[in-house]
Formats: structure tokens, sequence, C-alpha cells
């Protein structure tokens, strides 16, 4: 029961984060390399490795967003970490709201990319829906460290 309370320690990023936040946030702030890398795979033509590590990625953003979800409920959620902000919450909640819609969409999108890929492999479709997901997965990204900032560092 132990590391179940070490997620709720003091993070490392020297914010008023608790460790199970400072983790979520510095990996999705590497997700859109990490989806990058998976892209240039598939324009160098390596396209069973590009699969492969797309599958991965999104199997791990499930879980990675999973953890955090059960952080967040044990710890009291978005009101408990917005006590000590000095953002207002209407603000930071409209910014959450946000954040919490282009993830689902992307998510949404970014599974259907995955799940139909055999049948548009190698089609514009394909590319298409893999870019829409990229800018998905950036915007996610971007909105989730506003989100982190807006509760945790001011």
């Amino acid at each position: 029961m132990s590391h179940l309370n070490e997620m709720f320690n003091a993070g490392f990023l020297g914010t008023r984060a608790p460790v199970f936040m400072d983790i979520v946030t510095l990996i999705v702030a590497l997700l859109p390399l990490l989806v990058a890398g998976a892209i240039s795979l598939a324009r160098n033509k390596h396209y069973k490795a590009h699969s492969y590590i797309q599958i991965f990625i999104f199997a791990f953003s499930v879980i990675v967003l999973s953890y955090f979800e059960y952080g967040v409920r044990l710890s009291g959620g978005f009101d408990a970490f917005m006590h000590e902000s000095s953002v207002s919450y209407s603000y930071a909640f409209m910014v959450l709201i946000f954040h919490i819609a282009i993830s689902i969409i992307t998510l949404i999108i970014w599974a259907a990319a995955i799940f139909r890929a055999k049948k548009m492999i190698q089609s514009y479709t394909h590319r298409k829906v893999g870019l829409i997901t990229f800018a998905g997965v950036v915007l996610t990204s971007l909105t989730g460290i506003w989100v982190y900032f807006l509760m945790f560092v001011y």
C-alpha cells in the first residue's frame, strides 16, 4: 500500500503537483515527439514498425490516462488541485474542458486510425487521419501542460 501513497508525494518538477501528476505531464509533453517518430517510420516506408510503434504508443497512452484518472479521483479531483492556485477557477475550468474535449476527440480518431489501418494502409485517407491525429496529440499535449501550469505553477 505504500506505493499508492508514493504517487501523492511531492513531485520532481519543483511545483505543487504530486509525483503522479509530474509523471503524467512529462509523458504528455513527450507524446508528440514519440508520435512524430512513429510517423517518420511510415514516411521512410517502415510500415510494420510504424504500425507496432503506433499501437504501443496508443496502448501506453491509455494506460497513462488510466493512471492519471485513478490519481485524480483519489486526490479529490480538479477542485482539490485548484485550492492553492492563484488562477481564476472558472478560467482554469474552461481550459480543462477544452483540454478534455481535444483529448477525447483525439483518442477516438487515433483509435479509429489504428483499427482501420489495414483497410487504409498507404492511402491518402490514412495519411490525412494520421495528420489529424498528430495535430490532436500536439494540442492535447499543449493544453495538458497549460492545465498543469494553471493548477500547480500559478
